[in-house]
């Protein structure tokens, strides 16, 4: 396991180390990483840094580097992706700017050099070698197997959507400009090494992409090289470039990241609707018109701030109350769009529990409950003012590998339950218990105990 970790240093170092659904695979080796749990994997992807520690001190704060001197990890890591699995990904169907972007940074500027139509193995390599220019590949985990189990973990443990990209650079060359994601991130170096610098940010903690000029961002306060079985963390709003150096072989390195639009701003933003709806069903006055020609206004006038300001406190004090947040998209969104559940065993694809009905006696218990979500929401089959809540159980079992983070929307849906909101304590005690008997369900009467799965509804995830 790694042998020593410490945060990203300043200046060079001296010396020879530099400082600061199914399957589609064969199963390699055993994995260098713990898949207990989500926490353990995790942890075991950080190691020997300690979880406390690295939220503590580094999570949304400052870059870490940890070096592994491990040939056992470098080979794992060196499994993940090599530059040789493009000509076996190309023969599937890989197209520029879908699945592949080849680019080189010329002049402070990212320069695409993609063609037209399917990305073909042999021009790519003719472009590695002859134009030195870095291949992007989108999402691997669409095709990758362990990458799949990696983010699919992950995705368990941050409660939000996990991407990667691999990004595979000849000596002598550089991909990209200096700039800043809007993601945390999380660099495996899976072959050869790279040089990375990395600078103050200009926005911390920001919240879009950006290209920053060489001019603007000064000296970089942390200057390293990264080899195989090696990991960088830095921050979303971190400023950063890396290059292969001359003389040395390609390098491949693959970045995992996270936590993009998942902010308290976004999270306020999806609730707060929620609130004032169902405030306004309470409160007359939020419920009364706004002043004539408000809406004409240049800027606001004094009447209408006092007002809102006094709304915002009215909300406030009824937040501190209550302990149902209505999110309205968040949860939604995160459920249908992020990884199936990674077969366990021999691969074979998640099988949907069938059989008989419960019955009073019957002991239930929730599967798969990483990649459920409960909400209450207004009663999406209903178009008018008068919606009534339901309680709504999304799940993730029947996403597609295929198209995780590839922004296909007229390919996503969601795979869910939808019960009366009567039904809710019950399917808290569901949730909330490791198992529990049928007979001791909230409910009213035997028959909706009996009945709580709902035509063998629930089968797929009790």
């Amino acid at each position: 396991m790694p042998k020593k970790a410490k945060p990203a240093g300043s200046g060079k170092e001296e010396g020879p180390v530099p400082c600061k659904q199914m399957k589609v695979e064969a199963t390699g080796g055993p994995s260098a990483l713990n898949f207990d749990s989500p926490s353990s994997l995790f942890e075991s992807l950080i190691s020997p840094i300690k979880t406390e520690t690295f939220f503590k001190e580094f999570w949304e704060q400052k870059p870490l580097l940890i070096r592994r001197d491990d040939p056992a990890l470098a080979t794992y890591y060196g499994s993940l992706f090599k530059l040789t699995d493009l000509k076996s990904l190309c023969s599937r169907g890989m197209y520029y700017g879908r699945d592949v972007n080849v680019c080189r940074c010329v002049n402070g500027k990212k320069k695409v050099l993609n063609k037209d139509g399917k990305a073909h193995f042999l021009q790519l390599r003719k472009d590695f070698d002859q134009k030195r220019a870095t291949i992007q590949f989108h999402q691997p985990q669409r095709f990758k197997d362990e990458l799949w189990r990696i983010q699919e973990k992950l995705e368990c443990y941050f409660g939000s959507l996990v991407g990667s990209n691999v990004y595979i650079t000849p000596a002598g060359s550089q991909g990209l400009p200096p700039h800043y994601d809007d993601v945390e991130v999380f660099i495996l170096q899976l072959e050869g090494e790279k040089h990375w610098r990395l600078y103050h940010p200009t926005v911390p903690l920001a919240r879009e992409y950006s290209v920053e000029a060489e001019e603007r961002i000064g000296r970089p306060v942390h200057e390293f090289m990264l080899k195989p079985g090696d990991l960088l963390y830095f921050p979303r709003g971190t400023i950063h470039q890396a290059d292969t150096p001359a003389g040395l072989a390609h390098s491949t390195h693959v970045t995992i990241s996270t936590y993009q639009n998942n902010s308290w701003g976004d999270f306020l933003l999806d609730t707060i609707s929620g609130l004032v709806f169902d405030t306004a069903k309470e409160d007359v006055e939020l419920r009364a018109g706004i002043p004539r020609q408000l809406l004409l206004q240049v800027e606001s006038t004094t009447v209408a701030t006092r007002r809102l300001s006094g709304f915002l406190r009215t909300l406030a004090d009824r937040l501190e109350g209550t302990k149902e947040l209505l999110s309205s998209d968040m949860k939604k969104d995160f459920i249908m769009h992020r990884l199936p559940p990674y077969p366990a065993g021999d691969g074979a694809e998640l099988s949907t529990p069938g059989g008989k009905l419960p019955r009073l006696d019957s002991v239930v218990r929730l599967q798969f409950k990483d990649h459920i979500v409960l909400t209450v929401l207004p009663d999406q089959d209903q178009s008018d003012e008068a919606q009534e809540k339901m309680v709504y159980i999304y799940h993730s079992l029947k996403n597609r590998r295929e198209t995780h983070m590839m922004g296909n929307e007229e390919e996503t849906e969601s795979h869910g339950l939808r019960f009366p909101l009567s039904h809710l304590d019950a399917l808290k005690q569901i949730w909330n218990s490791s198992t529990i008997s049928v007979k001791d369900l909230k409910l009213t009467t035997d028959e909706e105990r009996e009945g709580l799965d709902g035509g063998n509804q629930l089968s797929s995830i009790c």
